[in-house]
């Protein structure tokens, strides 16, 4: 099964590379020219997200060296202890919905010092995997299309956020504890 999965996982970038371009050239659409049409739209909805990207960015620069994340975490951390979950991963769990940048580097360095098969190393790598940057697209994708109340879809996704934390820890403590 596993090597199903890995030869399915090699060649699945590859077929859809080479099969999307040519159902287009059968289908008579200009495939060139409709890609430079969608790079014009991409590069206006780019700068119309700046505002919302910096925005984001600097709130949580200030949440980061304002000291409310060790704040935070030194609170919440003798809880999570006693459960059997290390500390160390819980900071990812507050900035993956935040940021995709800041918790990729909070994970990278977390594999730098524990190692890529340490508990720490897979949690870690699970719960990026398993959750989702999700202010991050609440703010640049609603922004971009000018939604202004999306109180609705961030519950869902703060709480989707939340359970895929919540059961990344879980699996990896049954398969890797």
């Amino acid at each position: 099964m596993f090597q199903l999965i890995s030869l399915i996982s090699a060649w699945a970038i590859p077929v859809m590379v080479t099969f999307i371009p040519l159902y287009a050239f059968s289908r008579k659409v200009p495939v060139y020219e409709s890609f430079v049409e969608g790079a014009k739209d991409g590069f206006g909805t780019a700068i119309a997200i700046i505002p919302h990207l910096v925005g984001m960015l600097v709130a949580i620069s200030v949440f980061r060296a304002s000291g409310a994340l060790d704040f935070l975490m030194g609170f919440v951390s003798p809880l999570v202890q006693s459960l059997g979950i290390p500390a160390e991963v819980l900071p990812l769990g507050l900035l993956r919905p935040l940021t995709g940048t800041g918790s990729l580097a909070y994970t990278t360095d977390l594999i730098r010092v524990h190692g890529p098969d340490s508990l720490i190393g897979m949690i870690a790598s699970t719960i990026q995997g398993s959750t989702d940057t999700t202010l991050y697209v609440l703010t640049v994708y609603f922004g971009a299309v000018g939604i202004r109340n999306g109180r609705y879809a961030l519950k869902v996704g703060l709480f989707s956020d939340v359970v895929g934390f919540i059961a990344a820890i879980a699996v990896c403590l049954l398969v890797f504890g």
